[in-house]
């Protein structure tokens, strides 16, 4: 059950994550947020950060052997870049309509996946 729970966990605080480091590239489209100053998107990008914290931290605590969890710091962290990259590819497409997956963005993910598989490798 700890690693559903870590990988929810590291989901979900990746979505804020991802929200809070390149939404406010969308601002602009907005209407509301078009003259923000600056500081006031650094302000709203940590205040979506602090849910990522809220949801990173725990996944960290459950998921970590040393705390009874199922995975060492290495898979922990090895992990959570893989599934930033599932958040942030996902977004970036869903968002970003002029953005595009090329060739060598997924020769790039498949090394990783291999990194994952050697990471977790006994």
């Amino acid at each position: 059950m700890k690693h559903f729970t870590t990988i929810v966990l590291l989901i979900i605080s990746n979505i804020f994550m991802t929200l809070a480091w390149y939404g406010h590239l969308k601002y602009a489209e907005w209407k509301w947020t078009s003259k923000l100053s600056l500081f006031a998107i650094i302000v709203i990008s940590w205040a979506i950060a602090f849910f990522e914290y809220c949801f990173q931290v725990p996944a960290n605590k459950y998921g970590f052997s040393g705390n009874g969890g199922p995975y060492n710091l290495w898979q922990l962290k090895v992990l959570q870049e893989v599934i930033t990259l599932v958040v942030f590819t996902s977004f970036a497409l869903f968002a970003f309509k002029t953005e595009t997956l090329r060739t060598n963005h997924l020769i790039g993910f498949a090394f990783l996946v291999l990194a994952v598989y050697f990471i977790f490798k006994k």
